[in-house]
């Protein structure tokens, strides 16, 4: 019956008899579709395969002493941390890192601003990924109040011969954009503040993101113009749907790093 009304594939029939997709099924008897634990278990299944390339990636690193710096932008709640534990979930703990630095305590507001990144970025045979970077300058902070504009500035000024310094020094350098729409933001916003798990997700500034979304496109179209250089290129992803984002991210590492 299933094969006549959904039209699956002998392919896709086998997919859906294995013991994920049953499980899924089963979940919720009153509302079965197919359709969607289908999508799902394609999903896992292909995310798997890119994360078995993940560790070739970096057992790579490892054995030539790359550095991989890997940034993830975007606005709130866009999937970030999301993306980067599936990055991570089966690599080597010892050989990489996940920075998401809290406000600069006031020692680091009197340093060179890019300071307290240098420090944090990656050694040989180790991958860092940042869940938010040196780029909070150029959005979140004017956007919030948190940065002088004379700061912004020259943050603006300096950013792109920074990142040249450290793709000159070897250091393999990607930059993501995770791009969600202004309804899809507020609807993930709902989902935080009605799960008493993960309430704790919602940051005085989070709470502004929606007021403030404007300002966030003013600043970001700006920072897009002048920090999306031949050398060190923005990719942007589209980040509505989380499953797609994910595997978008993953293949554009496993593209763009010329492991062996």
């Amino acid at each position: 019956m299933s094969e006549l009304k959904y039209n699956f594939t002998d392919k896709e029939l086998k997919l859906l008899n294995s013991n994920k997709a049953i499980k899924l099924l089963l979940k919720d008897k009153n509302n079965i579709n197919p359709e969607k634990v289908l999508r799902y278990v394609k999903y896992e299944k292909r995310l798997e395969e890119f994360q078995v390339e993940l560790i070739k990636l970096q057992q790579w690193a490892i054995n030539e002493g790359k550095r991989i710096c890997l940034l993830f932008e975007g606005r709130d709640s866009a999937g970030k941390g999301g993306a980067i534990r599936r990055v991570t979930h089966h690599l080597n703990p010892r050989n990489y890192r996940v920075v998401a630095l809290p406000k600069p305590t006031e020692e680091e507001r009197g340093q060179w601003y890019f300071q307290r990144y240098i420090s944090r970025l990656p050694n040989p045979g180790e991958i860092v990924f940042f869940d938010r970077s040196w780029y909070n300058r150029a959005v979140v902070e004017p956007v919030n109040g948190f940065c002088t504009n004379e700061e912004y500035e020259r943050f603006m000024r300096e950013v792109n011969n920074f990142e040249t310094m450290l793709t000159n020094d070897g250091i393999i350098l990607l930059k993501f954009y995770f791009s969600i729409t202004k309804k899809e933001q507020a609807a993930r916003f709902r989902a935080i503040l009605e799960n008493p798990l993960k309430r704790w997700k919602m940051s005085p500034v989070d709470e502004m993101a929606q007021e403030l979304w404007d300002s966030y496109t003013e600043y970001r179209v700006r920072m897009f113009a002048e920090t999306n250089t031949k050398n060190n290129p923005w990719i942007v992803l589209k980040a509505n749907k989380k499953t797609s984002a994910r595997i978008q991210v993953i293949r554009h590492i496993l593209e763009k790093v010329p492991y062996k």
